[in-house]
């Protein structure tokens, strides 16, 4: 038997002999192999090219001032005639030149959210005031136009081809600091679920991403723009190295909608499905343990027209394989209204295809005081925000009732009198017209519940 400590010398001498072997050949591990008769390895020359492309976004808006809560009473400030009182909110944040020859700045919607005022700082010290040419806040994606006098773009690559482990660049401007490099890896693909937008496929990457760096470029190894900076998961409030970009395919697909209409048209399939766990695929007795289960089908919608049913296990779509729900409400989210979708399901041990045309979301609105006496002065309609189906206020009337009591546009209403309610039919059947209202309600990340009696 050869003794423990012999075998830990072999050991050692073969790795050691391999490594100097590779390193002769002119392999290095973690870093380009050089002489001192060649240059420095850099990623100088790629940034010179690439960081032009990049810019500086500084948004000022006009916003109300904090007051007295007697001054917010309408009918006190109207009866003592006392204007509003507003302050400038000033924010910043990054873009990418994506289209030289018009103009065209990405960034992220949050960057430039009900800004009143956009300006753009090239890397050459230029300033540009900028047009808004169009938003989605459900993927957090927004353009802008400055004026296209000699302006630099960044390539796009195709960031399916990604892989885990492929050295990536973020440049930006963190902190209003100007602009900054650092580099990482690609640490995951396919982040999804985190509750960050309403539709998220993001790469993390542990390239430093902090606060500013919203809307610049992800670069890889070539200058090519993979991905959109866009959030970060801090709990301690600092950079903890998992940093999320979305996707340049993704960004490129809402790009061309935001540029011919101004928003995105999303189209309906007409179903609500959730992922699968343990106890689903026991409970349908599946092989299957990926895919994305139909929980809930509109009437009369596309997907019921398509031959689709409650407890069918989507498994692909379009040719990309289904892991989970919120991969299906990704990929129905990027298409058009009239848009195909092939769609591979299996129906209990049976695997089954359907095709279905995305159709038009129709947007339900009726009046508040329809409903309930309190809720005069509200628009209601249907949604389904970040995951969740309710009922929107589109509308209020700041003197209304429903104001004073804290409800405001954009709120979610997702259950009635304690029960759950996913749209204006099902808000009818809870609501007592003549009783009071009790609503449990959605606002961003925040929920919260509302009397109206």
């Amino acid at each position: 038997m050869i003794p423990t400590r012999l075998v830990k010398s072999l050991i050692f001498i073969s790795t050691l002999a391999i490594f100097l072997f590779f390193s002769s050949l002119g392999f290095a591990i973690g870093l380009p192999a050089f002489t001192e008769n060649q240059p420095m390895p850099s990623l100088a020359p790629m940034l010179e090219r690439s960081m032009p492309a990049v810019v500086n976004i500084s948004t000022s808006t006009n916003v109300e001032g904090r007051e007295n809560p007697l001054l917010q009473d309408p009918y006190f400030r109207q009866f003592f005639n006392i204007p509003k009182q507003s302050r400038q909110k000033n924010s910043l944040g990054s873009g990418v030149i994506i289209d030289s020859d018009k103009g065209y700045v990405l960034t992220n919607n949050h960057v430039i959210d009900k800004a009143d005022k956009i300006m753009v700082t090239l890397t050459d010290g230029r300033q540009l005031n900028a047009d808004l040419v169009g938003t989605d806040p459900e993927a957090d994606v927004a353009i802008i136009r400055v004026p296209a006098n000699n302006l630099t773009e960044l390539p796009i690559a195709d960031s399916s081809q990604l892989k885990v482990g492929d050295f990536v660049v973020a440049i930006g401007n963190p902190f209003g600091l100007g602009q900054t490099v650092t580099s990482g890896i690609v640490s995951a693909l396919g982040r999804s679920g985190l509750g960050i937008e309403g539709y998220e496929d993001f790469i993390q990457t542990d390239a430093s991403i902090n606060p500013g760096n919203s809307g610049g470029a992800l670069v890889n190894l070539r200058g090519e723009f993979i991905g959109m900076n866009t959030a970060i998961l801090a709990p301690s409030g600092g950079n903890v190295g998992i940093g999320f970009a979305i996707p340049a395919n993704m960004v490129m697909t809402i790009k061309e909608s935001l540029v011919k209409h101004g928003k995105v048209r999303r189209g309906l399939l007409g179903v609500t499905t959730q992922d699968l766990t343990p106890e689903l695929v026991k409970a349908f007795n599946l092989v299957n343990v990926q895919g994305a289960a139909i929980s809930r089908i509109e009437n009369n919608s596309p997907a019921e027209k398509a031959g689709l049913a409650l407890g069918d296990i989507v498994v692909s779509a379009n040719g990309k394989p289904i892991k989970n729900s919120h991969e299906l409400r990704n990929i129905i989210g990027l298409l058009q209204i009239g848009d195909k979708v092939d769609i591979e399901y299996y129906r209990g041990d049976e695997k089954k295809e359907a095709t279905a045309v995305i159709g038009k979301q129709e947007q339900v609105q009726l009046a508040g005081e329809k409903l309930h006496a309190k809720l005069q002065g509200t628009i209601l309609s249907n949604t389904q925000r970040d995951q969740i189906e309710g009922i929107v206020i589109e509308k209020i009337n700041t003197a209304s009732y429903a104001w004073k009591i804290g409800l405001r546009p954009g709120d979610v209403i997702v259950s009635a009198n304690q029960y759950r309610v996913r749209n204006i039919d099902e808000f009818k059947q809870a609501v007592d017209p003549k009783s009071e209202l009790l609503l449990n309600v959605q606002r961003g990340q925040e929920a919260f519940f509302a009397m109206l009696n």
